[in-house]
């Protein structure tokens, strides 16, 4: 009977470190895009989302303030890679009689997924809305030291705590405070208590300053140009050719016609309009271009400002106090007035409207014509179904694929084979 003897130090070391072996993770496996230059102090948190509560990770910087990471990436349904190669560095040539010094070989890397994180700055207002507006259930809030505020929120996260008791960031943060509360100074501090209209003033003043610049060109061909884009009005050719009134000269043509005979050619020609077009038909006439007016351009830049607004509201205040902002808007204490806005586009509505009901139902030898998101659903239905077939093809083993390329032609079916047998004739 043959034995086995125990294992020695080394052996037991060496299954150890086999054991111990770890598998190097992705290099690198996000990529960050941070601004420059920052200080020592920079580094990444988690705090909570000014409209969610959630907890999400922001860049703080002291001295450049707070970022949040935009994700750029292509589509879902593009496999994109991105190559990470270390920079060649340029060294002198080693003069006579020196060794040259070798430098240790820098492998790149590959990323799975092409995206970058960029690092965007946001407004720290936002972050003290949430501290500093009333609740529903204390009221109006009354006027206290930002650090008594700061004190009286308990379950507070420890990362947004370090940044507000941040020394060097502390002059901005109580300017920022300053710009939507009432400030009153007890001594050599000062008291803060949380204002709503100075809220909506500051936000007013952030997208005027969008507009001015200019909104994205995916935001202002979505918002600004098609909801103002008036429709094509179907009219009939009874209607253009009655409503035109002749000319001195197509009078005096028409004297002269009626004094010669007719012939066919005159016939025809006049004739020409019925029959290329029947009477009754209705066809699309596009609207006269309109020249650019400072009425318009001031609807336009008011439809601007309601959609940095909008932006916002829906990305950095909670729903109750975007609802409370809404209301103050809407009322006649707003600091800017939205009527000429709502009164065109409750115009252009009718005129939609109006369009529509011009179309003949009855003739259905015409395709309907596709509204936008009618396009925009199609074409995310098309996608997905590429996406399904993609994922099919590459979940199918190549035994799979071979089978398929067999031509079975002629050949039974496998249920064939488990039918039950016909029943004997009795002779």
């Amino acid at each position: 009977m043959k034995t086995r003897s125990a294992p020695t130090n080394s052996e037991k070391s060496e299954d150890v470190t086999k054991a111990k072996t770890l598998v190097a993770a992705e290099k690198p496996s996000k990529t960050f895009i941070l601004p420059s230059p920052t200080s020592d102090n920079a580094r990444l948190l988690s705090l909570p989302d000014p409209q969610s509560g959630e907890l999400t990770r922001y860049f703080f910087c002291p001295n450049r303030g707070i970022y949040e990471f935009t994700v750029v990436a292509p589509p879902a349904h593009m496999g994109r890679s991105i190559l990470f190669a270390p920079r060649a560095r340029e060294t002198q040539s080693p003069s006579e009689g020196e060794e040259k010094e070798s430098e240790p070989a820098v492998q790149g890397s590959i990323t799975k997924k092409a995206e970058f994180l960029v690092a965007t700055p946001v407004d720290a207002l936002f972050f003290m809305v949430p501290l500093l507006a009333p609740s529903a259930k204390s009221g109006r809030s009354l006027f206290q030291p930002f650090d008594d505020i700061i004190d009286s929120q308990d379950d507070m996260p420890k990362h947004l705590r370090q940044v507000l008791y941040d020394d060097e960031f502390r002059g901005s943060l109580l300017a920022r405070a300053e710009a939507i509360c009432e400030v009153v100074e007890a001594g050599d501090e000062k008291m803060f208590r949380f204002n709503e209209t100075k809220l909506v003033q500051e936000l007013i003043t952030k997208a005027e300053r969008m507009a001015d610049r200019g909104l994205p060109a995916s935001l202002e061909e979505r918002f600004v140009r098609q909801t103002l884009a008036t429709p094509l009005m179907a009219v009939k050719r009874e209607d253009v050719a009655t409503s035109q009134e002749p000319s001195n000269e197509s009078q005096e043509s028409a004297s002269k016609s009626e004094e010669r005979d007719d012939s066919p050619s005159t016939v025809a020609t006049t004739a020409t309009p019925s029959v290329a077009t029947p009477a009754g038909e209705s066809t699309p006439v596009p609207q006269p271009p309109s020249e650019e007016s400072p009425a318009s351009d001031h609807i336009t830049r008011l439809l601007r400002i309601s959609t940095a607004l909008s932006f916002m509201k829906e990305s950095y205040l909670p729903a109750t106090m975007a609802s409370r902002l809404d209301e103050i808007l809407a009322s006649a204490e707003s600091p800017i007035d939205f009527k000429p806005l709502n009164d065109r586009l409750k115009e252009i509505a009718d005129l939609r409207a109006q369009a529509l009901a011009s179309r003949d139902l009855s003739n259905f030898s015409r395709k309907r014509g596709l509204d936008d998101e009618e396009e925009d659903i199609r074409g995310e239905k098309k996608r997905r179904k590429e996406e399904e077939e993609k994922k099919t093809k590459a979940s199918q083993s190549q035994a799979v694929k071979n089978l398929k390329k067999v031509n079975t032609s002629g050949m039974q079916k496998m249920s064939a084979f488990f039918a039950k047998a016909a029943p004997k004739k009795k002779t």
